[in-house]
């Protein structure tokens, strides 16, 4: 396509069919965690025409960002974060909906139609839309497959008051097949088809804006920016290939960055580390928060100089994440010296509650 689209597929407002009570359903039982703009706008997304009620026609682009590397080869790296695929090269709305824009453009001058783009920027259900118009299927981790580009594709969607003929379905193509449920390490998957937000990494590591609960901590490894775990297990990506969009390939100093580097970065310094790359809305605080979980799993004695450096942080989740890492990282009888004088200080609740007399240290496994 001479836009850059990898694929693209025209469905009808009415094609998302059980998806929008699927969608009331997860945030009813309270799977979208703290992801309150779901709620607010739950009825828009889950019916088309109550975002825009003009629309008569939709399209749904898709660009391959389909890693060079396996996706899974840096976790036990300990040294080093790993980072989403998605997010190791430029922001991809920057790359997707200026394309779609021009789309959207084209039709409007072609046709005297009227148009309306999103890229991940509106109560839109992309990847149900995407499954209608016919560019595969939502798997068994709830993401879209591709017989074509397997489990790497970034979506657009295009609604026009153009009329448009609704596709055929792709067939569910899963079959028994278990391993995007059985490798996630936080056991996010209540059942097939199914997902509750506030166990997964990705949702941890980016969404979440407090304090990472204990009981994902290890599992997180070293899983500093998102997860994909689900998407790379799966078989369909025998037919995945590497991006053709240069600026959605992987930076070099993204593939295996240094926790020692990381964990140092000030807020200056973190904007200019990160511009141009989805990472930078984060915010250096959450990040670094990450990234302390990440050298607490680590092991690695050598970066708890480091650790210790941010008990002091301007920020309280940050010290307070830094204070349950460098627990992991040194001796009981370090933990103990330090810990008294620590209490000693006025400590911010966040902070203090990381303190723990039990705490185990050395407690460096990593799951993958």
């Amino acid at each position: 396509m001479s836009l850059g689209f990898d694929q693209l597929g025209f469905g009808h407002p009415s094609d998302l069919g059980k998806a929008g009570s699927k969608l009331r359903e997860f945030v009813e039982l309270g799977r979208h965690g703290e992801m309150q703009w779901m709620v607010n706008k739950v009825e828009r997304r889950a019916e088309p025409k109550k975002l825009w009620p003009k629309v008569s026609g939709i399209i749904v682009v898709a660009i391959n960002y389909g890693p060079e590397v396996d996706p899974l080869v840096n976790l036990n790296n300990k040294r080093a974060g790993t980072i989403s695929v998605y997010a190791r090269g430029q922001d991809y709305h920057k790359v997707v909906k200026p394309r779609l824009k021009r789309l959207g453009r084209w039709i409007a001058s072609s046709y005297g139609a009227d148009v309306k783009v999103f890229v991940d920027t509106a109560p839109v259900m992309e990847k149900p839309l995407a499954a209608a118009a016919g560019l595969g299927w939502q798997g068994k981790h709830t993401n879209l497959v591709s017989q074509k580009f397997g489990s790497w594709l970034f979506l657009g969607v295009l609604y026009t008051t153009l009329q448009f003929a609704s596709q055929k379905n792709v067939q569910t193509n899963c079959g028994s097949c278990r391993r995007c449920l059985d490798i996630c390490p936080t056991d996010a998957f209540p059942a097939p088809y199914e997902l509750d937000a506030r166990r997964c990494i990705s949702y941890l590591t980016i969404e979440h804006k407090g304090q990472i609960g204990r009981e994902f901590r290890s599992a997180i490894g070293n899983r500093i920016y998102g997860c994909d775990d689900c998407l790379a297990v799966c078989p369909w990506n025998k037919f995945a290939r590497r991006a053709r969009e240069v600026k959605l390939c992987a930076r070099p100093d993204l593939l295996a960055p240094e926790l020692s580097v990381l964990v140092a970065l000030n807020d200056k310094e973190f904007r200019s580390t990160f511009a141009g790359s989805p990472i930078k809305r984060l915010g250096r605080d959450r990040f670094v928060r990450n990234v302390l979980i990440a050298i607490g799993n680590s092991g690695d004695r050598a970066l708890a100089e480091s650790t210790a450096a941010l008990f002091l942080d301007s920020s309280p989740l940050v010290r307070g994440m830094a204070v349950w890492a460098w627990q992991r990282l040194v001796s009981s009888s370090e933990i103990a010296t330090r810990r008294r004088w620590h209490l000693s200080q006025e400590l911010d609740p966040l902070v203090a509650a990381e303190w723990q007399t039990d705490t185990v240290t050395n407690n460096t496994r990593f799951s993958s």
